[in-house]
């Protein structure tokens, strides 16, 4: 057999597996709503009062209303979509102070249906004070995840004061990125975003982006067992999106604010400025799209927009 003709053959077979796996991947998805991106996260403090001072005078955050009961004392709002929760720990507390992250859908009842049928745990649908639903499920290495059903206004809107008015992504320690793709990937229909390392053959950051929005969730790899609190801090951590990572710096140094990296680009190509609350817990700055080719590979999602 002709080289032409292997060619051909190879061609057409592997075009059957991608079309198999193509099939395959919208069966699995099949009947799921949508996932329009990253309404909240909650982290653990031990100072309300250094924390609120951090979120709302550091970073300009407007303090809203809290939506709920979930010994949550504090909430900053980034837009009308997305906000930070804050909730009381004892001093001294270790381990990670990420405690949930919310998802956004636009049919609780739906996304709670197809979840059980793929056999993954979730508790009954609730409702917060202010009347949004929700319910809790944990991804496969016991991260709590809570959906909210909710409006996503594609109009972002804050306060003029704040450091920014988008969200872009949590990020977490996780040990096998291939079973916590199980469950983003397969059954939530995540998409990869990015993935890059310290080294350019390595993997030591996978992102993977909300199947209907730009928002994405960022796998924190190779952290040891017994990280401490403070290296939890750092790799636990959630993004702003700002225009200009050097602007913001400028802005926070006259604020008083000494602890920071950067602003530096990262391997993945985008200028970013990382501080830290009083508790450690990392908040990155980050530039909405990169300032140099990233590392490793290249992006196959679309950016977000200020």
């Amino acid at each position: 057999m002709g080289m032409t003709r292997i060619g051909a053959v190879v061609g057409v077979v592997m075009a059957a597996v991608a079309l198999v796996v193509t099939a395959c991947w919208a069966a699995e998805t099949a009947g799921r709503p949508r996932v329009l991106g990253i309404a909240y996260v909650k982290f653990k403090v031990t100072d309300l009062e250094k924390a609120k001072g951090f979120y709302g005078g550091v970073l300009g955050l407007e303090s809203g209303k809290v939506k709920n009961g979930n010994a949550v004392q504090a909430s900053f709002v980034v837009n009308a979509n997305q906000r930070v929760e804050l909730a009381k720990t004892a001093a001294g507390a270790g381990g990670s102070y990420l405690e949930e992250i919310g998802l956004a859908t636009d049919d609780l009842m739906k996304m709670r249906s197809y979840l059980t049928a793929k056999g993954v745990a979730a508790n009954e649908i609730f409702q917060w004070p202010d009347g949004t639903s929700y319910f809790e499920t944990q991804d496969p290495e016991n991260n709590k995840i809570v959906f909210v059903e909710q409006k996503w206004d594609a109009a972002n809107s804050g306060g003029a004061g704040t450091i920014s008015h988008h969200l872009l992504h949590a990020g977490f320690v996780v040990k096998d990125w291939r079973a916590e793709n199980r469950f983003y990937e397969d059954l939530l229909g995540f998409r990869l975003y990015w993935k890059g390392g310290f080294k350019d053959d390595g993997l030591d950051w996978y992102e993977i982006q909300v199947p209907d929005g730009d928002n994405w969730i960022e796998y924190m790899l190779n952290i040891p067992a017994n990280a401490d609190h403070k290296e939890l801090g750092v790799q636990n951590h959630f993004s702003l999106g700002v225009v200009s990572a050097d602007a913001v710096a400028e802005s926070l140094r006259k604020k008083g604010q000494k602890e920071s990296d950067g602003p530096e680009i990262g391997r993945d190509g985008k200028k970013a400025l990382d501080v830290y609350d009083p508790d450690g817990t990392r908040v990155e700055l980050m530039e909405y799209t990169p300032a140099a080719k990233p590392c490793c590979a290249e992006y196959t999602g679309a950016h977000p927009k200020p």
